[in-house]
C-alpha cells in the first residue's frame, strides 16, 4: 500500500530526474503501440497533445548532426 507520505516522495524523485524530451516520448509510445499496447497517439489539438510551441522549443535543444568534416577528422584520428 502506498501512502500519501511516499507518494509525495515519488513526486518528488521523478520531477528532478531529467527527461529524455518530447522526440524520445513520441518514439517510446510509437513502440509500445507497435507492441500492441492499445494506446492511440492524440490529435493535433487534442487535451493533452504536444503543440507546436512544443516542437519548436524541443527543436532548440536538439543534438545537431554532426558535419562531413568532424566525422573525417574523427577518422583521420583514428
Amino acid at each position: 500500500m502506498i501512502t500519501v507520505r511516499h507518494r509525495r516522495s515519488i513526486k518528488r524523485i521523478t520531477m528532478t530526474k531529467k527527461t529524455k524530451g518530447l522526440y524520445a516520448n513520441i518514439h517510446a509510445k510509437q513502440e509500445r503501440i507497435k507492441h500492441g499496447s492499445g494506446e492511440q497517439v492524440r490529435k493535433a489539438g487534442q487535451s493533452g497533445a504536444p503543440s507546436s510551441k512544443d516542437f519548436e522549443e524541443s527543436a532548440k535543444t536538439a543534438k545537431k548532426p554532426a558535419t562531413a568534416s568532424k566525422t573525417k577528422k574523427a577518422a583521420k584520428k583514428s
